[in-house]
């Protein structure tokens, strides 16, 4: 598809899904709603990304403490993640944006400079819970021309998780480099057995495919901007990442389009060696929520077989690159035009009283952005169906990887150059990674080709 087809699409689906959210009655839609100018005290709209029913149930405990504590109502719309940068898009056409928004590190820079944010709204709740109380790294990713644009509330870093019991039992390193990923991969992959050497995202309509491709392509030493700013995702350490990921996928992965519920599937069913995903993976792994149970045949009798037989890598290293791992810290962002006053209540409330409570829908994919809270996050339980501390399945390094991950991951772009954010939300909205990609799982494009072509979409 072209760049220009492309363009007018989005933009007739924007204006469709404007008409849409706006409730066209001249009183706003039911499910979006923006805030109200003014003083506070008055109901706010929330939307949020944690779109799961347990989590959902959780929030709305929040949120009615909250209400009853201060008498602010709020309402709260889940909003799915893929779904939530046209949306916010579509509602500022409307005038119907939220007052306060959950939202990851990907688009707090570019909502801000695109009037999506209230940067100064934002700012002014960290200054008021003190600017010492928040992980610097955090801060530091959000701020824009000296100013917070974005609230930190929690954060993980993607992760590498292999069967280390097959790794054992074939002399095989950890998987921490690409050499010894591949290695791994071509010994354990066995599709007779019904084996995969590893399980990597495909969908070229999901942003988790970029993800779990940019791990390996920082891995590989591939920035998206140079410090002046310019585009260099077309370099040689770019087209070998984007080699190696066709490689694996397309050697010693399964078939067919993968996503991120059906890589994980495949892991969970004992069919796969490797797979790359979030630490939300852990509580599922060890048995503790009952629609994502492990599935492989040594699990019937213990549901946490692959958590006791799983290892796990953080940052990876291709070639001469440093080790890097890519991280997800999300924020709540304050609307242009939110009742600031009770927003910034709302938010205040989320990062005390109501923290631990937030932490504790999963402990292992939400690591406290205020360090103060560490040590009652180590506590947590973690799991939906059945509960458990995350030490009780998984040794002290699981934990300590989780807690080092997110203090030093890196990210394409964030913090690479001065508009290295706004970059980034642009090239997340349009997909164009996930989708060249597909282009060359396809044979449609040689990785210097695709590189090139990334390129291309980023200018």
């Amino acid at each position: 598809m072209s760049r220009r087809f492309r363009l007018v699409t989005f933009a007739v689906v924007l204006v469709l899904m404007a008409a849409a959210c706006g409730g066209g009655d001249g009183e706003g839609g039911d499910d979006a709603g923006g805030g109200s100018e003014g003083g506070g005290g008055g109901a706010i709209t929330f939307w949020t990304t944690e779109t799961q029913p347990d989590r959902v149930a959780i929030e709305n405990e929040i949120v009615s403490a909250f209400t009853e504590a201060s008498g602010i109502e709020v309402e709260m719309t889940p909003v799915e993640e893929d779904d939530l940068p046209n949306l916010m898009i579509a509602n500022a056409a409307s005038g119907d944006l939220p007052d306060v928004v959950y939202h990851p590190l990907d688009f707090a820079a570019g909502w801000a400079a695109e009037g999506l944010l209230d940067p100064e709204a934002a700012n002014q709740v960290v200054e008021d819970l003190g600017p010492d109380t928040f992980s610097p790294a955090a801060l530091d990713l959000a701020t824009v021309d000296d100013q917070v644009v974005s609230v930190p509330t929690d954060g993980w870093g993607q992760i590498l998780v292999y069967r280390k019991d097959l790794f054992e039992e074939a002399g095989l390193e950890p998987p921490e480099t690409f050499e010894a990923i591949e290695a791994a991969a071509k010994a354990l992959h066995d599709p007779g057995a019904n084996m995969s050497g590893i399980t990597l995202a495909t969908d070229p309509a999901d942003v988790f495919t970029q993800q779990t491709f940019e791990e390996l392509a920082l891995a590989n030493g591939c920035h998206l901007l140079d410090d002046a700013g310019e585009t260099v995702v077309n370099s040689p350490e770019c087209a070998e990442a984007i080699d190696f990921y066709a490689r694996l996928v397309n050697d010693y992965s399964p078939g067919g389009a993968q996503t991120v519920d059906t890589t994980r599937a495949t892991y969970f069913a004992g069919q796969a060696a490797m797979i790359i995903w979030s630490p939300f993976i852990l509580d599922e792994m060890a048995g503790l929520r009952n629609d994502a149970l492990p599935t492989c045949p040594e699990c019937e009798e213990n549901p946490a077989f692959l958590a006791e037989n799983s290892g796990l890598v953080g940052a990876i290293s291709g070639g001469d690159a440093e080790p890097a791992q890519w991280g997800q810290i999300s924020y709540f962002g304050i609307g242009p035009d939110a009742d600031v006053e009770s927003a910034s209540q709302f938010i205040t409330y989320l990062l005390s009283d109501g923290y631990l409570d937030w932490l504790g829908m999963s402990p292992e994919g939400k690591f406290p952005m205020r360090p103060e809270f560490v040590e009652q996050w180590r506590d947590l339980e973690a799991g939906v169906d059945s509960k458990a501390p995350l030490s009780e399945f998984y040794g002290q390094d699981v934990i300590d990887r989780l807690e080092q991950g997110v203090g030093s991951f890196r990210r394409w772009g964030i913090g690479e150059a001065p508009d290295g954010g706004e970059t980034v939300a642009t090239l997340y909205e349009t997909l164009a990674v996930p989708q060249t990609l597909n282009e060359v799982l396809q044979g449609g494009l040689d990785p210097q080709a695709a590189a090139e072509q990334i390129a291309s979409e980023v200018d």
